[in-house]
């Protein structure tokens, strides 16, 4: 008889919070961009990105779009492969620990080390859905 934590782990209400936790820093950013739409494009534009205003439609298409992507389960590998794509370029945009002096740099290195985390965490979705379109 399978535990519970068996039959917990097993359910896909369990599959679909894990899924929605997973994503929710993508989400969440994606729809904070949408609903200050003007306090995206200046985050863009801090980072040099331009046109600012593209970018921030490009970024929250790629978060919100990605993650339900994910979350509903269906075509997982594009959207964990957008978002993973997207955490790596956030490094070297706005994560450029290896230019500035500490206590900076090691805090930003921490942030380059929990980004290669989810990286590795969004693969690991793309591995175990691979069968899914």
């Amino acid at each position: 008889m399978p535990s519970l934590i068996e039959t917990l782990v097993a359910s896909r209400s369990f599959g679909f919070v894990a899924r929605t936790v997973l994503t929710s820093m993508f989400w969440l950013s994606g729809l904070a961009k949408l609903i200050d739409f003007n306090g995206g494009v200046a985050e863009m534009a801090h980072f040099g990105l331009q046109p600012a205003a593209l970018f921030n439609v490009a970024v929250i298409v790629t978060q919100i779009g990605g993650s339900a992507l994910i979350i509903a389960n269906r075509w997982t590998w594009l959207g964990a492969g957008a978002l993973a794509i997207f955490t790596a370029l956030t490094i070297p945009i706005a994560h450029t620990f290896w230019t500035m002096q500490e206590p900076m740099k090691t805090l930003e290195f921490y942030v380059v080390m929990e980004h290669i985390t989810v990286i590795g965490a969004l693969m690991v979705v793309a591995w175990k859905n691979r069968s899914r379109a």
